[in-house]
């Protein structure tokens, strides 16, 4: 009759098992770069992937919106100030899918720079600091970038002209008379106390509606313009996302 064996006791008496072999010749070695190269193309294509839907959902709201905005003649401003709410949601969204795209992005350039190009034109003396630097990468991976950057980075490519969009048809709409249901103009706007009047939300004044939209377009304005710390994966090129 035999005993029972835990599984700490099977890990311990069990002998020490080595994993797969590393290449041995120059050839395998060449054959691991080109599976592991094409590994990184298709995960950096695949967020890459996610990032074109966030902006392609991104547009659609903003379309969607717009033309249910300005359609209608008897329709809220607050339709606009609820597409900026959506608008942030998925540029959130989008900035943190960007960090893992850019991590994977940098582990391709690396190896097109270090490796490829040096095959195809070789300059200088060989280095190896870009495999070690892939090399660390893959035994601890991190971020290369922190959220604010992404988020600016972000805004800075697409979304600052969807913002622009939707405030100049925000100010469109509350400068603009509004419209009874038969298409009839009333409550003409002729000073800014009728444009204050006109902004207002529920029961939040029309004063504390444009101030709060103000200080948010002022982020937008700094996030658009802000200049990135380090210039990292934008040293190397213009061909970037």
């Amino acid at each position: 009759m035999t005993a029972d064996l835990s599984p700490l006791t099977l890990e311990t008496e069990m002998p020490e098992r080595q994993g797969p072999p590393l290449p041995q010749s120059s050839q395998e070695t060449i054959n691991t770069i080109v599976h592991y190269y094409r590994g990184e193309m298709g995960r950096m294509a695949g967020w890459r992937d996610r990032i074109d839907r966030t902006s392609n959902w991104a547009i659609t709201v903003v379309a969607a919106m717009l033309s249910v905005s300005l359609s209608t003649p008897s329709s809220h401003h607050g339709v606009l100030l609820f597409a900026v709410l959506l608008i942030t949601l998925l540029l959130l969204i989008e900035a943190r899918r960007y960090r893992f795209f850019d991590v994977y992005r940098a582990r391709v350039r690396q190896l097109e720079r270090g490796y490829f190009a040096q095959i195809l034109c070789p300059e200088g003396t060989p280095t190896f600091k870009w495999s070690v630097s892939i090399a660390a990468s893959l035994r601890r991976p991190a971020f290369l970038m922190s959220y604010k950057e992404a988020v600016c980075r972000r805004l800075q490519r697409n979304y600052c002209w969807m913002y622009l969009i939707l405030l100049l048809a925000w100010a469109l709409k509350i400068s603009s008379p509004k419209m009874s249901t038969n298409g009839e103009p009333f409550g003409h706007v002729r000073s800014w106390a009728d444009v204050t009047e006109n902004a207002a939300l529920g029961v939040v004044p029309g004063w504390a509606v444009m101030i709060g939209v103000a200080l948010f377009y002022a982020a937008v304005f700094y996030g658009s313009l802000r200049k990135e710390p380090g210039a990292g994966e934008l040293a190397h090129g213009e061909v970037h996302v």
